[in-house]
């Protein structure tokens, strides 16, 4: 059995993983600060693959896709420690210290900072409050999180830029994002968020282009991926079906044969 431990208190997450671990497909909703203190930790969004390796902070934009698998170190554990940035708080925090909001970030959505002595105490400081159940009262974890904003502010302009863009995603290319995201399992709704759209709008335009509901284009889709992967780089089927967006091998199976006539480990 897996030995595993998240714990989260109010916006910090603290991870624990004794096994390789898939996490769930994930939408990061709010700007996320993390620390892998053991481990490490492989990433897959729309625009490539990172490995954030032990001892290494990462900064990641909201409104992200995300796959990940965490990878603890021979004979021990993965930990990291993670700091979310509310859209209120940061407002909040804007009007406080008098930042204006500026022109719309356009930089990279995921960042690994620099070696930083004094961002590497701040994680130190948050780990007592997981490792010996001290839970943090709201007042304290709003300071905490204004010195992780501080710590970052004073790393470079850039990082006002990323933690102050407060606009929503505006309305793009339709094709081109649904054809570097279609193996992220979300819910229809976060495409159309994603993409700029009502759901409404996002089911009009779709069909617009692909000639097809957006449920079957990715059923298909993700088929016709795994496919290729099965067949052309000799991979498993059990290998396969969670990378190209599945839920589960069974159904993945099932749904194989049905479109291509073979069980996917004939093919």
């Amino acid at each position: 059995m897996e030995d595993k431990s998240h714990i989260q208190l109010n916006n910090l997450l603290y991870s624990c993983v004794y096994q390789k671990q898939r996490g769930f497909e994930q939408f990061v909703e709010e700007h996320a600060l993390g620390y892998v203190k053991s481990g490490e930790i492989h990433l897959q969004t729309g625009t490539g693959a990172t490995i954030i390796k032990e001892g290494s902070i990462g900064l990641i934009r909201r409104n992200q896709l995300v796959k990940s698998i965490k990878v603890p170190p021979e004979g021990g554990e993965f930990v990291s420690v993670n700091i979310f940035f509310g859209q209120d708080f940061l407002r909040r925090y804007s009007i406080e210290h008098d930042i204006t909001p500026g022109l719309k970030y356009t930089g990279e959505p995921m960042r690994l900072l620099p070696p930083d002595p004094f961002m590497k105490g701040y994680f130190d400081s948050l780990l007592p409050y997981f490792t010996h159940d001290i839970q943090p009262n709201a007042s304290l974890g709003e300071l905490k999180t204004k010195e992780a904003v501080e710590l970052l502010l004073r790393m470079g302009l850039d990082f006002m830029e990323f933690l102050f863009d407060f606009s929503e995603p505006y309305k793009i290319d339709l094709e081109a994002y649904m054809n570097r995201h279609f193996m992220f399992n979300v819910p229809t709704l976060q495409f159309a968020k994603l993409t700029g759209r009502s759901l409404a709008s996002f089911k009009r335009d779709f069909e617009k282009v692909f000639q097809t509901s957006p449920g079957q284009w990715l059923q298909q889709k993700r088929l016709s991926e795994a496919y290729y992967q099965i067949r052309e780089k000799g991979r498993k089927p059990s290998d396969v079906y969670l990378d190209v967006g599945f839920e589960n091998l069974s159904h993945f199976s099932y749904t194989f044969k049905k479109t291509f006539g073979v069980a996917p480990s004939m093919v």
